[in-house]
Order: C-alpha cells, then structure tokens, then sequence
C-alpha cells in the first residue's frame, strides 16, 4: 500500500516569457499559463490525489485551480505553504537574464547551471531542500496508505526537492534538467523500506 506523490510545477508566466527572474516575486499566470493548467488540470486529477498542497503564492494557487475543479473541490479543500514557495533569489529578482548576463557575466553562467547559492542575498540550496523536505514529509504522512498526494510548487524548488528527498549530495540536483512548465515529477513510495523512488520527471501533456 505504498503512497504516490506527486509535484507539480506552475504554469507560464509574463516573467517566464519575458525570461525574468521571479524568486518569490508574486507573479500570476498569463494567458498561455492559464492554458497550461487547464488542460493539464483533467490528467493530473485523474491520478486522484486524496491531499493537495500548494505554494502560496498566485501563480501556484491559478495553477492548482482547475485541478480542484476536477476533483469537484473548493480552493480552501486544499493547503497553502509557503514552505512550497520558489527560492527568495535575492538581490537578482525582477532582473531579465541579458540583465542578469550583462551585470555579472561569470556568476549568471553559474546561477544558470543550477549553482544558485552563487546568488546574492539568496536562499541556500540547502535551505530550500530542507523546508521542501519537511513540508513534503508531513504532505505524505497526511495521505492515507495507498493513496496519492499532489504539491504544487515551482521549478528550481522542485529540482532541489527531487535530489532532498532520493539523498542525493547536495548539488546534484543541477543534473537535473529545468522542469517544463506545467510539468511534473512522480515519486512513488517502495513497499519494503518506505524510501521514495523517481518514477517520472517532467511529465507533460502533449
């Protein structure tokens, strides 16, 4: 009887298109967001998640939405966290990336890789893992035995999340590529041991 969880990144942005850097900027969807998560709304409600979790903020919240229609809920059925929330990227949020490039070339090609402690006035890497871990941890024990539970969230937390929770070095989440949006990650729980195993990452509709 062992529990799925799945983690679901937001749909697209003005920032993403504009190719800002967002942190916890509380940006919501744009039109082609909206979309996003409307149709992926039916195929992630079909996995019939018992519990869902949400970022708090605006563009995790338009995400979640349509799935709750799905599922026949109201928006208070599910939970908002702000353990769930992007990383606080410092001093660099609201910059475009040919901003970004032109005012420090170097740490830009670094925070691009997925090195993002290189940033300014940022979270840790480390940080955002753990307050990811913990929220996801009390999210599964909340999911009855057998059952599937959903978080909503975002792109580099949910990176840092998937390397946290298979306990893989610290790092080594950069391996990982950039989920879509709208796209995402299923784990599932072994029956034995009750370590969580990667079943799935960057899942989309097509």
């Amino acid at each position: 009887m062992s529990r799925t969880l799945v983690l679901l990144r937001h749909g697209q942005t003005a920032s993403n298109r504009e190719k800002r850097i967002q942190g916890q900027l509380d940006v919501d969807l744009d039109d082609t967001g909206r979309d996003q998560a409307a149709r992926t709304a039916p195929v992630v409600a079909a996995l019939r998640p018992d519990v869902v979790w949400c970022s708090d903020l605006a563009r995790a919240r338009a995400t979640v939405a349509p799935v709750l229609r799905e599922l026949g809920r109201e928006p208070a059925w599910a939970a908002y966290d702000a353990r769930l929330r992007e990383f606080h990227l410092g001093e660099r949020q609201g910059l475009t990336h040919e901003e970004y490039r032109t005012l420090d070339a170097e740490e830009f090609a670094a925070f691009r890789s997925g090195e993002y402690d290189v940033v300014p006035g940022a979270e840790k890497a480390a940080e955002v893992g753990l307050r990811m871990s913990e929220a996801l941890g009390e999210l599964l024990r909340a999911t009855p035995e057998g059952g599937t539970a959903l978080a909503v969230s975002h792109g580099a937390a949910i990176r840092v999340a998937t390397g946290a929770l298979l306990g893989w070095p610290e790092t080594q989440f950069a391996t990982l590529q950039g989920l879509a949006n709208c796209g995402w990650v299923v784990f599932r729980e072994h029956a034995g041991d009750g370590r969580l195993r990667l079943e799935a990452y960057n899942r989309t509709v097509s």
